[in-house]
């Protein structure tokens, strides 16, 4: 996998929390899904898997089936919108996993998202969405600050997605 593939430098950057590189926006978005094992299992499957971003209802027409670095993703909004990208890094631990995906040419931002559930010392499992992103399209361009809100609306959408999958049939 080349870094010269992708719409920006600094690839793999979101695999430390926080960071941004001059002349992107940061975006963190932090949602509680829930506790115990059971919920981290189910939560960290269905992002390795795309199951969340299927779920969440954009298309997604990946080259594997569960995320590792090097496959090629392309996500589809609103059925007219094709963002190609590459995953940069994943991780599968105990307690923490996902993943993080860069852009590609044709993509309407530059940038790179990561995808992580981690389950805390108290047993609480989180979903954090972390991206730097910038426009990349003259239409990305043009929504300007709506942009960037579409791009939250989708994370916060993401949690209450992941909530319902990780949670369904367990009692509290």
């Amino acid at each position: 996998m080349s870094s010269a593939d992708f719409t920006y430098d600094h690839v793999g950057a979101t695999r430390e929390p926080g960071s941004c590189p001059p002349g992107f926006h940061p975006m963190r978005v932090r949602t509680r899904l829930g506790e115990g094992e059971e919920v981290f299992r189910r939560a960290a499957e269905a992002v390795l898997t795309w199951e969340l971003h299927r779920a969440v209802g954009v298309g997604l027409d990946a080259d594997a089936e569960r995320a590792a670095p090097g496959v090629d993703v392309t996500v589809t909004l609103a059925g007219i919108v094709k963002a190609p990208c590459r995953v940069v890094w994943t991780v599968e631990e105990p307690r923490r996993a996902g993943w993080a995906y860069g852009t590609l040419a044709g993509h309407p931002e530059c940038g790179e998202e990561s995808f992580v559930v981690d389950r805390t010392g108290d047993g609480t499992v989180w979903l954090t969405v972390e991206a730097f992103s910038r426009a990349a399209r003259w239409y990305a361009r043009a929504g300007g600050p709506a942009t960037r809100g579409l791009q939250h609306a989708y994370a916060r959408r993401c949690g209450k997605v992941l909530r319902h999958l990780a949670t369904r049939g367990i009692e509290d």
